[in-house]
């Protein structure tokens, strides 16, 4: 699936969720730009899947049609089976990855990134002798899968051997204090 259908999907259930919303909103709830949604908007209308109308006071008000709704279901369903190969490929590598540092004598990790990946490595962690030690992350607070999200100032105190970067925003040289040799960064690692 590329960005173009998942904006398109994207835009359809917004309109799908508010008939009056409009092109502002629109291009904030989806962090485009305003020029871009007046295109999508556009194009939806011109592929027959949105119909819009006026109402009083220059508003706009945009129907789904009957069209736009069976696009949007076949939309749905691909997003869903790039989800779920998304998954797969990432649980393997995951699986290939704790195998991989098992045999070197890694005994206990931590994660660095609250993300979706590192819910994959956590339930592929969750197969091996591996120990979980815990999770860091600058930006969020709170739990990850029943543990406390530590703040990274914290990483310098903790015990693991290696701490696994699954946040792609974040590069070995931004970890505070910390032996980059310890750190191993998904982007970075051939499995």
């Amino acid at each position: 699936m590329d960005n173009k259908e998942l904006r398109t999907l994207k835009i359809l259930e917004e309109i799908d969720k508010n008939q009056s919303i409009n092109q502002r909103a629109l291009a904030g709830n989806l962090n485009i730009s305003l020029g871009l949604a007046n295109s999508f908007i556009k194009r939806l209308a011109k592929k027959g899947y949105i119909k819009v109308s006026s109402i009083p006071k220059n508003r706009m008000i945009y129907l789904l049609t009957p069209t736009g709704a069976a696009e949007k279901t076949r939309l749905t369903y691909n997003y869903i089976k790039y989800s779920f190969k998304f998954y797969k490929e990432t649980r393997s590598k995951m699986v290939s990855l704790f195998d991989k540092i098992s045999k070197e004598g890694i005994k206990k990790v931590a994660f660095y990134g609250a993300t979706e990946v590192a819910e994959i490595a956590y339930i592929s962690l969750k197969d091996t002798s591996i120990e979980f030690e815990g999770i860091y992350d600058l930006k969020k607070v709170g739990t990850f899968m029943g543990k406390q999200i530590c703040n990274t100032q914290d990483i310098r105190y903790s015990s693991f051997d290696r701490l696994i970067i699954t946040d792609d925003e974040i590069s070995k040289k931004e970890i505070l204090n910390l032996d980059s040799d310890k750190c191993l960064h998904l982007n970075q690692i051939s499995i």
